[in-house]
């Protein structure tokens, strides 16, 4: 029996297959275990099955978008609090405070940040996250 803590699981969801396979590959050698989902469809149902300890969403998909797909999460008991970091294209600050505002825990646009730095905001989302549920709980 090894007493090897369980990673870290992390679902990326974007319509990029380019982009989704670079941060899958990234997020694995740093020992994380990585689901994907290819739109916001398939990211509701992984979230649920999954169970991530955190959840990348990219805004701009086809379907089901990235906010819709933040909001399901929200709502769903099973998965409220997960946190989840939007991961986007949009630049706009009217987008960054819709995003927050409707329970994203960051909100990083890919243009303007490098892999290792959103590795980092991963750890941080969860441990803030699980800090908070502590404080809930007592």
């Amino acid at each position: 029996m090894t007493d090897e803590q369980p990673k870290t699981r992390i679902l990326i969801v974007d319509d990029n297959p380019t982009l989704l396979e670079m941060y899958k590959a990234r997020l694995e050698s740093g020992g994380y275990d990585v689901v994907t989902a290819l739109d916001g469809e398939q990211a509701l149902s992984k979230a649920i099955d999954y169970l991530p300890h955190c959840i990348l969403l990219d805004i701009m998909m086809p379907r089901v978008n990235g906010f819709d797909v933040l909001e399901n999460i929200r709502s769903t008991a099973e998965t409220k609090n997960i946190p989840v970091i939007m991961l986007t294209a949009l630049v706009q600050e009217s987008n960054k405070q819709k995003g927050i505002e409707e329970g994203a825990d960051d909100y990083i646009v890919k243009s303007e940040t490098m892999p290792g730095e959103v590795i980092v905001k991963i750890e941080e989302v969860i441990k803030k996250r699980k800090e908070k549920l502590e404080q809930g709980a007592k």
